[in-house]
């Protein structure tokens, strides 16, 4: 049971080292977000502190236009 709830809190700290590595990166003030964008935020909180020994994950992704 100690163990399980050891690797949470872990799992839990590095979620929040990988969001407050987004946050300094600008990610999270645009307005306009994107498919590419959200999966941007997304893969870096869940890099966590390896943004921080250089892992600069990005995401791009195209999605179908609408047919008129």
């Amino acid at each position: 049971m100690r163990g399980t709830s050891i690797l949470g809190v872990l799992v839990v700290i590095w979620l929040l080292i990988g969001a407050i590595a987004a946050g300094q990166r600008g990610y999270y003030s645009n307005d306009d977000t994107n498919c590419a964008e959200a999966g941007t935020i997304l893969v870096t909180i869940v890099a966590g502190p390896l943004n921080y020994v250089g892992a600069n994950p990005k995401v791009d992704c195209k999605l179908p236009e609408p047919s008129k």
